[in-house]
């Protein structure tokens, strides 16, 4: 089964030279059933990442409810929603136990969201060793853009401008009650600990 997914993924892919790997991306393959063998998977704080993904949404839906309303079931008790999809996206662990239950831990690679912003060239080396690759990808090849708060790519000289993070990113994060945030971090926490004990790397959210 697993081979025949894998065959049908390649028949869409583009043609492929000798000494060339053709990759594909989408944020839903960690938390959904349907996806191939071997995942990089780019994890960040899962409160921040509620955050941006209801900021993502807001701005395309300005009535949208407010952040808490969303993430709590009951502001009186606190009671975190996990039906809520920028909440259980959030929840690494137990996405991970249900694909260990196929795939062994060596098929996935986990990149730091924040280290790849703080240290681009270092994250890009890991996924370059990962895939066998040379380490092609190094510091020349990055700068910090202080407008977007994000690394851009350099592009070879000559070439057209640098490539950045398009306008849906980086933008500023709604006021949250510090409360609700601190509800978050608490609900976190042990799925945290648990992912880090998972994946052999501590990503230190907490």
């Amino acid at each position: 089964m697993q081979k025949a997914a894998t065959l049908k993924l390649q028949s869409l892919m583009p043609r492929t030279l000798d000494g060339q790997i053709t990759m594909e991306k989408t944020p839903s393959y960690f938390v959904t059933k349907e996806a191939p063998a071997r995942l990089i998977v780019v994890v960040r704080d899962p409160v921040t990442r509620a955050v941006s993904d209801y900021t993502q949404t807001l701005s395309k839906n300005p009535g949208l409810p407010t952040f808490q309303s969303l993430a709590l079931k009951n502001a009186t008790t606190g009671l975190i929603d996990t039906t809520w999809s920028a909440v259980r996206i959030g929840l690494y662990a137990t996405h991970l136990e249900n694909w260990l239950q196929h795939f062994p831990p060596s098929h996935f690679l986990f990149v730091s969201g924040e280290r790849l912003v703080s240290d681009p060239a270092g994250e890009m080396g890991r996924v370059q060793d990962f895939l066998g690759l040379k380490r092609v990808v190094s510091d020349k090849h990055f700068y910090f853009n202080q407008t977007k708060g994000f690394p851009c790519l350099k592009k070879p000289e000559g070439s057209s401008r640098p490539r950045c993070l398009g306008k849906s990113k980086g933008r500023p994060h709604p006021q949250i009650p510090s409360e609700v945030l601190q509800r978050l971090r608490d609900f976190y926490r042990p799925f945290n600990h648990r992912f880090y004990q998972m994946s052999g790397q501590d990503f230190g959210w907490d």
